[in-house]
């Protein structure tokens, strides 16, 4: 079988659209096999990106990239100092 990497935008939306399905009256199990996915693998995802929407996940990913970036300026600092 092969295996699906999903991108994080792709199971907010996907999640999105689970909720919006149960939230218009469709049993959740239905709502979960229309988008193509097990119903582990959705509790799974709610567990980690449930409460989060696009704008906030963009604004994630710009906080990481940042946070990595200042990490590396520091190590190159600790080593500049230790030299």
């Amino acid at each position: 079988m092969k295996w699906k990497k999903h991108s994080p935008e792709e199971i907010v939306r996907k999640l999105a659209r689970v909720r919006s399905a149960t939230e218009g009256g469709a049993p959740m199990t239905e709502a979960i096999k229309a988008v193509g996915i097990s119903e582990a693998t959705y509790f799974r995802w709610r567990a980690q990106f449930g409460s989060l929407n696009i704008g906030q996940l963009e604004q994630l990913k710009r906080l990481e990239l940042e946070n990595a970036r200042l990490r590396k300026a520091l190590d190159e600092l600790d080593y500049a100092a230790s030299a």
